[in-house]
């Protein structure tokens, strides 16, 4: 009786060696780009603390493994509520080119844009396009999640480059940057919540905003 005692506590702890080491299998994310709409580094852009070109292809990101794209024909709002051109449900249609009817383009100064994942789930990346038909670069982007629509509950913000507080959520430290078909990726680090919202405030072109695509990559919270 005590043989078969550790022997099934051998057995246990084997179990659960193996299930743990399942759950932390870390894998690429399926991530599949659009087609790049400009070549080559644009030039006079005359932007505060704007990113250098990385020069090469973004590395591979890696999430556990099971991890899908949970933001895909979700419901989306927006503070403009008739969109210049498009509609929100555009956003999350997993359409990512730049080429006319893919876009939405939303009025000047701030506006935004959430996100319902309809449920909470632990967010390994979010990767969004504004627009990459042509060099841009988009002001006072700010990415946060929450557990609740009005953004009051467990919120954590993601990214912030409104290097000037202009739009009311802090200093950002995060750098400007420029929109290529890669899309900007945030590491998300495992933040659960329901709701993605993103910001911005214009752009180096003109002062309306633009989304293409946002994409949420993540794991149901168990």
């Amino acid at each position: 009786m005590k043989n078969t005692g550790i022997i099934s506590c051998i057995m246990l702890i084997g179990l659960s060696s193996a299930v743990l080491s399942q759950d932390s299998t870390m894998v690429p994310i399926k991530l599949e780009l659009p087609k790049p709409m400009f070549i080559g580094t644009p030039q006079n852009l005359n932007v505060k603390n704007l990113q250098k070109p990385l020069g090469k292809p973004r590395p591979a990101f890696l999430a556990p493994a099971g991890t899908e794209n949970v933001a895909l024909g979700k419901t989306v709002y927006s503070s403009d509520d008739y969109p210049v051109i498009g509609e929100v449900e555009m956003i999350t249609d997993g359409d990512k080119n730049a080429a006319e009817g893919s876009f939405v383009e939303l009025g000047p100064f701030l506006q935004d844009v959430t996100v319902d994942l309809g449920a909470n789930y632990k967010m390994y990346a979010i990767v969004f396009w504004h627009f990459h038909k042509q060099a841009r670069v988009y002001f006072d982007v700010v990415v946060q999640t929450a557990d609740d629509k009005d953004m009051t509950e467990n919120v954590t913000t993601l990214f912030n480059n409104d290097i000037d507080n202009s739009s009311g959520f802090g200093v950002g430290k995060d750098m400007h940057y420029v929109e290529t078909s890669e899309g900007k990726l945030i590491d998300a680090k495992g933040v659960t919540g329901r709701y993605v919202k993103l910001y911005s405030k214009g752009n180096t072109n003109n002062d309306l905003n633009h989304y293409i695509e946002v994409a949420v990559y993540g794991l149901p919270v168990k």
